[in-house]
Formats: C-alpha cells, sequence, structure tokens
C-alpha cells in the first residue's frame, strides 16, 4: 500500500519547504520529495552562498581601502579555499535548519526523484528501490536551473555557470560575464572586488535591464569606475574553451566581431524551469514556454494539481516562490486567502554598490498611462552614508500625481536591500505620499533618503 498524504510536495526550495510548513500548521499530512539537498537552489547554490561570498569581497574591499578610514592593513591577501569553505558551511547551517523545521513540524521528507503518475499519484526513486505516494493534492516546486548557451555548454572548468562559480578551485585572471541581469552583476562585482579582470556582455542596450533607466546608467558609471569593461548592445557569436582558458568571439554595437583571451567565462543568460520528465504531460497539466500555467491560487488546469516558485515564471525569487507556496496551501486546507499578484515583489541586486526596487520604473508608469510625480534623493545628502563611506547612489520615488499612489521605488547604494522593504509595506498599505511626508524617521540613518526622495517628487527636499 502507498503511503498516504493529505499534501505531497515535488521540491524543498524556497517555495517547496515554506509551503510544507504552513501547511502542517494548518493541520494537513506532508510529505516532501527532494531529489538533490532540503532548501533547494536559493539555500544551497543561490540566494545565500552568493551573499556569503559577496560578503567576504565587502569586506577584502574594506581591508584594501582602509586607508580611507584612518586605518592601516598591509599586505592584505586572501586564501581563496578559506573563502569557499565559509560559503558551503553557511549553505550547509541552513540546510540543517530546513531539515530540523522538517522534523519540528512532522513533515516527512523521501529523498529522491519524484515523478507524478496519475492523478494523485508520485513515485520516488531512491537508487534501486521505488515508493509510490499517495495524495489529495500534489504541489510542483521543482524550481529552475541556469540556462547553457546553445553554442558552448558550461563545462565547469573554463565556462561556469552560477554553480560553478560558487566553488571556483582557481581565482579567475580575466572573467568575462555573459549576461547583465542580477546574477551576473553580483558575480561581475564579486571577482572584481577580489582582483579579476572583469568584463560583462549584454545583447541590450543597457545592464540591469529590468531596473529603473537612472538606475543602470548609474550602475554602467559605478561598475565602469571600479574598472569592469561593460558591453551592451553586443552579442556573443563564438565561445570556445582551450588550453588556458577560453577564446569569446564579441559582435558590438558597431557590428564588428572580435576575438579575445579570458581565463574564465561565467554564463548568467537566465533560468530554464524543471518541468521535464516530471510526468506532467501524462496528466495533461498546461505549460507555456516551458512554465506551468496556474491561477492566483496555485492551481494548475488538472484538479489536485498546483504548482508555485519558478516553475511558474516570473519574477524567478526565491521571496515570490515561498509566498505563492503559503497561499497555496491557505486555499488547499480551506481558507480564503488573497489571490497571489506579483505587482508588490521587490527585486535586490546584492552587488557593490547594491541595487533594490519594486513596482512601476518612470518609464513602465507613463507607458501604463499614469501621469507622474518622480522624486531623487543622493546618497551624497544624507549624513550617515557619507560618515561610512559610502556616499555614492540615490533613492528614487515614484508617485501617481493625480492621487499621490506610490507607484515604485528603485535605489542603488549601500544597503539598500534592506531599506526597500519601508516602501514595499508601504505600496502593501496603499500609502500615499502624504503618509509618507508625515512619517518620521529616525537620524541619522540612510532610511532618511527615502523620506527625502518623497519629499522631492512634491519640490520639497530639504537637504538637496
Amino acid at each position: 500500500m502507498a503511503d498516504t498524504f493529505d499534501l505531497l510536495i515535488l521540491g524543498s526550495g524556497p517555495g517547496g519547504y515554506v509551503a510544507a510548513i504552513r501547511a502542517s500548521q494548518l493541520g494537513l499530512k506532508v510529505g516532501i520529495v527532494e531529489r538533490e539537498r532540503l532548501g533547494g537552489i536559493c539555500l544551497n547554490w543561490g540566494c545565500i552562498p552568493t551573499k556569503a561570498l559577496l560578503r567576504t569581497s565587502e569586506v577584502y574591499h574594506y581591508m584594501t581601502h582602509a586607508d580611507s578610514y584612518g586605518l592601516k592593513a598591509d599586505n592584505v591577501s586572501f586564501d581563496l579555499g578559506k573563502i569557499v569553505d565559509r560559503s558551503r558551511k553557511v549553505a550547509g547551517q541552513l540546510n540543517a535548519g530546513v531539515k530540523g523545521l522538517m522534523k519540528k513540524n512532522k513533515v516527512q521528507v523521501f529523498e529522491g526523484v519524484g515523478t507524478l503518475t496519475g492523478k494523485g499519484k508520485l513515485s520516488v526513486k531512491q537508487g534501486d528501490k521505488t515508493v509510490d505516494l499517495e495524495a489529495k493534492h500534489i504541489m510542483v516546486a521543482t524550481g529552475a536551473r541556469a540556462r547553457d548557451l546553445p553554442f558552448a555548454k558550461a563545462d565547469g572548468k573554463t565556462i561556469w555557470t552560477y554553480r560553478h562559480a560558487m566553488v571556483p578551485e582557481v581565482m579567475p585572471t580575466k572573467l568575462l560575464v555573459i549576461g547583465s541581469g542580477a546574477i551576473g552583476v553580483e558575480f561581475a562585482s564579486f571577482y572584481n572586488d577580489m582582483g579579476a579582470d572583469v568584463t560583462i556582455v549584454e545583447m541590450l542596450d543597457r545592464i540591469l535591464p529590468v531596473e529603473d533607466a537612472e538606475v543602470s546608467e548609474f550602475m554602467t558609471k559605478a561598475l565602469t569606475k571600479q574598472g569592469i569593461n561593460i558591453l551592451t548592445k553586443s552579442g556573443l557569436e563564438k565561445l570556445e574553451p582551450g588550453a588556458n582558458g577560453v577564446t569569446a568571439a564579441i559582435k558590438g554595437a558597431d557590428g564588428k566581431a572580435t576575438s579575445t583571451e579570458f581565463s574564465h567565462a561565467i554564463v548568467a543568460i537566465g533560468i530554464v524551469p524543471n518541468t521535464e520528465n516530471i510526468g506532467l504531460e501524462a496528466l495533461g497539466v498546461e505549460t507555456e514556454r516551458g512554465h506551468i500555467k496556474v491561477d492566483g491560487y496555485g492551481r494548475t488546469n488538472v484538479e489536485g494539481i498546483y504548482a508555485i516558485g519558478d516553475v511558474t515564471g516570473a519574477p524567478w525569487l526565491a521571496h515570490k516562490a515561498s509566498h505563492e507556496g503559503i497561499v497555496c496551501v491557505e486555499k488547499i486546507a480551506g481558507g480564503s486567502p488573497h489571490p497571489f499578484e506579483t505587482w508588490n515583489i521587490p527585486g535586490c541586486t546584492y552587488s557593490r554598490p547594491q541595487v533594490a526596487s519594486v513596482g512601476f520604473t518612470e518609464a513602465k508608469a507613463k507607458e501604463a498611462g499614469y501621469e507622474v510625480k518622480a522624486g531623487k534623493f543622493p546618497f551624497i545628502g544624507n549624513g550617515k552614508a557619507i560618515a561610512l563611506g559610502e556616499a555614492e547612489g540615490f533613492v528614487k520615488t515614484v508617485f501617481d500625481a493625480k492621487t499621490g499612489e506610490l507607484l515604485g521605488a528603485h535605489m542603488v547604494g549601500a544597503e539598500v536591500t534592506e531599506l526597500i522593504q519601508g516602501y514595499v509595506i508601504a505600496r502593501q498599505l496603499e500609502t500615499t505620499e502624504a503618509e509618507l511626508m508625515e512619517t518620521v524617521f529616525a537620524h541619522p540613518t540612510l532610511s532618511e533618503m527615502m523620506h527625502e526622495s518623497t519629499l522631492s517628487a512634491y519640490g520639497r527636499a530639504i537637504h538637496f
């Protein structure tokens, strides 16, 4: 007889394991299936270990610029093996934490490769044996993987995906980063700060193309100043591994192709959803460009089958997956949650400087038909930023001129990935410019720039 559950979850990333915990809290009998490590890509190979690496490069940057703070740090160096080891230990600690949470919440974990075998049925291949499971509800939370170049597969030696880039055996001397989304820019920032000669290639006309145009422009100048070579409107035509690295044929904005040698290349051109070979086709689950089609509660077109996270489409973010999972299981358990929407999901890039945003860019707001009021306040006008030695960046806010609705917020600078949540909460509460103007912000803090940016949109900025 197959083990029977109320809910089975295929995949234990930040969508799957969070959904499992919430389902257990609501009294459901839950099983979760994972083919690799609990916590999925985010905890083990994505969000968390990359932040550990970026923290190292941040500290290294401060050490090599200690004189700016009146300090002396001579002969600063690093141990690459220890850097990687620290990152892996951070990931391991969180993996162990998820294991503990599963046990605490009485979620039964099945290690192996899961496949949907029929309505309410899921099999788990564990080596030579197969375990059959049944549940009234099955949730697909299998995530996504890095997209390969069609003409140059990652080999882990000189052509890397993000997974290879997190555990380098040698430090690249001359690095090509293909793609300038958050992942590409973060790795470019890390390796540049650690001493590599970095080039970014982007097909579009600006880096971080989903961000506000002013943010992209600022980041281009900031990263270029740091020594990163940025090639926009440029395409990679060939990437060939050789004895001492890779040779890249890059077609520039002028239409001319040039051949350049690099020690390593990181491919950061997007993701592919993990929807193949898990039984979706046999059940008739609808997909679009590989992503599973769902409604606001994670329901697919097949009764009893749900999907959350990266497999359902953009934005491909851990916090989006977690919230989707909670909404989905609350609906399954008979609750009345608000259907999941993507209008208020923050995006963060943990480079140096950091980037964070939520809602409409100024251009998108205008395209949507809004008459906008946009305000901007620079870090150089903030006392705390100057005291920290982090005076580059700005905070930009976009309001509906007619109603005062906060349409979007865009930040670049130190710790903006922490500050952005203030605007996310404001939008969730349907706050207008009036409430933000009347709110008292502590001094001296970086958050004062959030207040000043709002004031700026209405011609009332105090310190700039």
